[in-house]
């Protein structure tokens, strides 16, 4: 299991500070913003090798399953 930041809201949060920063604004005064969108990815084939058993609801809930 993995819970990481939104991979997509990274570059677009990336791509407003490229913005801003072309647009004559000083690095030092823009805000290191923190992720909105946290995802949760479960891997059920690593699992089921380490014989780690998963409860049928976690998969349910999460953003993202590798079979």
């Amino acid at each position: 299991m993995s819970h990481t930041a939104d991979a997509l809201a990274g570059w677009r949060n990336a791509a407003f500070y490229v913005d801003k920063i072309l647009n004559v604004r000083k690095p030092s005064v823009l805000f290191v913003e923190q992720p909105t969108k946290p995802e949760l990815m479960i891997n059920l084939k690593a699992a089921k090798q380490i014989k780690l058993p998963i409860p049928p609801d976690v998969p349910a809930r999460a953003d993202r399953v590798i079979r």
